[in-house]
């Protein structure tokens, strides 16, 4: 064998490290280490190889401060779900009959699960896919998680590019979309500028001047989807470009960079909502607005399909199930108090969501008091609600509302580059572990890249529709399967009281039985029955003449779904069969056991936790198959914690 590359000898203290790299063949560079003892022994230490010294590189990345994953959490989880999503979600759910189950559902389920996803984060450093360490079989949780979240990212970024588009239209002497403009205006628009339009007669048919800006010179937006997509409009197509440009730059150095952006992203939103809330209050018509979103609907809260958007919506909105948390989590410190961020982020990201809705509400019940229409039918709901309001009270602004219009979606983009750098962060960590051996900046680029190409989908006239498509299967759907197959192999396999011994030794204390309910019993039944009773009511998506999509966009939309879920038996399959010796049976068991990889990564920390289990004996108060939740355990003699670690790296 032929020696490439370089040699080299260090000496320290008590030993020699020597090492060569090894490039002949093609094969994997590798490391030697020979340790000289003192008594003048040689000991060899296992080499390691090209890709695993990547990997250790990549490790040693964290945060600079607390104070930056907490924002960066913010900033993703408090982003464009809360804005964008919620308003147009609450509005076609019926206002108050959303926001009860969705209060809920905040509490019960989405509230655990992001702590959840902080502590295996935390817990092993580890991304979406390698802490499944935890339980092999699945595996495939992590491979559709990070599908899921490329889905979203995709046309997160197209929200983004409409945002810039709005934004350079704001520097013109009149705001664009406040008037008229015979070049796109139907006769039956009328100027969003107007301050009272009871002197005119306005009909159910009357369209705003904002509305009809947003579809038809914006969007181009087809009325249906006979025609095919058709093609990408160069405008919005520069825009989506210099989205991903902007992406890029954020996820180019990983943490290092996002955690700075973050400082901006997560604050500065508020002082524009606040603004654009107070403005809104004060127009004619928003008391009733507010009231609309306030006020349930009793008929409606009972009907399993606004629980199940309500769901759809937390996870959207909390960002839970899609990867981001637990990738950045495995970037903190072992012993770092996530507690506490949990509850921070699920208020602000709760407290978020309300300010949206009331801000967007009180807006619509100003269009209800000028047009004459009821709400609910002021404008078309879905994904286009935000573009068509938030401009529609900036267009009331007596006093430079240029200015305004600005700071607004100069908002949204600082929201959308939380999100898209927290959800694309997923699959670039993923491609990373694949491909340790390619330079990160590599990666991050040819992500982008791919993604920019595929979004050039949803800027076509027919983009919207694929857009909602995507949306419902290859999001909401999709993350379905994913949490509740998330909760089976945490609590039901791993179990519940080794999780729970696992977090007192991080964390240095218990937790109630809210946590131990919410996670072993109530999310996988709650998310369970709400599916199947969504299921058996399930209609095809429409077009906005009314129409059904055609059967070939929703198998589209299935095949998404269906490629996206079979990540979990499929990587499951894979991982019995590399199992190695003892029948099918004997490896099907053990791939449900947890690997040696399982624990901390600090070694010396990763021995105190293997004491610490050996100390006590496990005790679960739900049963757990004996033939799983079996582990062996080393058998460490008793040590003394050591004091908090700075790092787990």
């Amino acid at each position: 064998m032929s020696l490439s590359s370089a040699f080299s000898v260090k000496s320290e203290k008590g030993h020699v490290n020597a090492a060569f790299d090894d490039n002949s063949n093609g094969d994997s560079k590798e490391i030697c280490k020979l340790d000289v003892k003192e008594n003048g022994s040689v000991a060899s230490s296992k080499s390691l190889t090209h890709s695993e010294r990547a990997s250790q590189s990549h490790d040693q990345q964290n945060w600079d401060s607390p104070i930056e994953f907490l924002l960066s959490c913010i900033s993703m989880s408090v982003g464009l779900g809360n804005i964008w999503r919620f308003p147009y979600v609450a509005y076609e759910n019926g206002g108050g009959a959303f926001l009860i189950p969705y209060l809920i559902v905040l509490a019960f389920i989405g509230r655990p699960l992001y702590f959840l996803e902080m502590i295996l984060g935390q817990f092993s450093s580890s991304g979406c896919v390698k802490v499944w360490s935890v339980v092999p079989f699945f595996k495939g949780i992590g491979y559709a998680q990070a599908f899921a979240s490329w889905c979203v990212v995709t046309y997160y970024c197209v929200l983004m590019a409409l945002a810039f588009f709005y934004l350079f239209a704001s520097f013109q002497a009149v705001l664009p979309w406040t008037e008229c403009d015979p070049e796109w205006a139907t006769e039956k628009c009328y100027s969003s500028s107007m301050a009272n339009l009871s002197m005119f007669n306005l009909t159910s048919e009357n369209v705003s001047s904002a509305e009809e800006y947003f579809y038809i010179y914006v969007l181009k937006k087809s009325p249906d989807m006979d025609s095919g997509l058709g093609v990408p409009d160069w405008r919005l197509t520069l825009c989506l470009l210099l989205c991903w440009i902007l992406v890029f730059a954020t996820l180019v150095k990983g943490i290092s960079s996002s955690g700075k952006v973050a400082y901006f992203t997560a604050l500065f939103p508020y002082v524009v909502l606040i603004t654009l809330l107070i403005r809104g209050a004060t127009l004619p018509g928003a008391g009733d607005g507010m009231l609309y979103f306030i006020t349930p609907v009793w008929e409606k809260v009972l009907t399993p399909e606004v629980w199940y958007a309500a769901v759809t919506q937390c996870f959207f909105s909390l960002s839970v199930g899609f990867g981001p948390i637990v990738f950045f989590a495995s970037y903190n410190p072992f012993r770092h108090p996530i507690y506490r961020d949990s509850t921070i982020i699920s208020f602000a990201d709760t407290g978020t969501s309300v300010l949206a809705g009331v801000t967007i509400f009180a807006i619509l019940g100003n269009l209800s008091y000028t047009s004459g229409k009821p709400i609910d039918e002021v404008v078309k709901s879905g994904t286009g609600l935000a573009f068509v309001s938030y401009p529609e009270a900036i267009s009331k602004f007596d006093f430079a509302p240029q200015f305004f219009s600005v700071l607004f979606f100069l908002m949204l983009i600082t929201l959308a580059v939380g999100s898209a750098a927290g959800l694309a962060g997923c699959p670039i960590s993923l491609m990373c572990d694949v491909l340790p051996h390619v330079p990160r900046w590599i990666v991050t680029a040819a992500v982008c890249a791919v993604s920019f190409l595929i979004g050039l989908v949803y800027v076509t006239p027919a983009g919207q529709y694929i857009l909602d498509l995507v949306d419902y299967f290859g999001g909401g759907f999709v993350i379905y399967f994913v949490v509740v197959a998330t909760v089976a192999a945490i609590f039901w396999i791993y179990g519940l009281e080794q999780f729970a011994k696992d977090i007192r030794f991080m964390l240095g204390f218990g937790l109630g039985i809210y946590w131990k309910f919410t996670w072993s019993i109530f999310i996988a039944v709650a998310l369970v029955v709400i599916f199947v009773y969504a299921m058996i009511v399930f209609e095809p998506l429409k077009t906005d003449n009314g129409e059904y999509y055609p059967p070939s966009a929703m198998a589209a939309g299935w095949t998404i779904a269906a490629f996206a879920i079979l990540q979990i038996p499929g990587w499951g399959a894979y991982v019995v069969y590399k199992q190695k010796d003892g029948t099918f049976a004997e490896r099907f068991k053990k791939s449900f056991r947890s690997s040696n990889k399982w624990g901390p990564k600090n070694p010396k920390i990763k021995e105190e936790w293997q004491a610490y289990n050996a100390q006590t004996v496990r005790f679960s108060w739900i049963p757990n198959p004996k033939w799983i939740s079996r582990r062996t355990r080393a058998q460490v003699p008793d040590v003394e914690l050591s004091p908090d670690s700075q790092s787990n790296r």
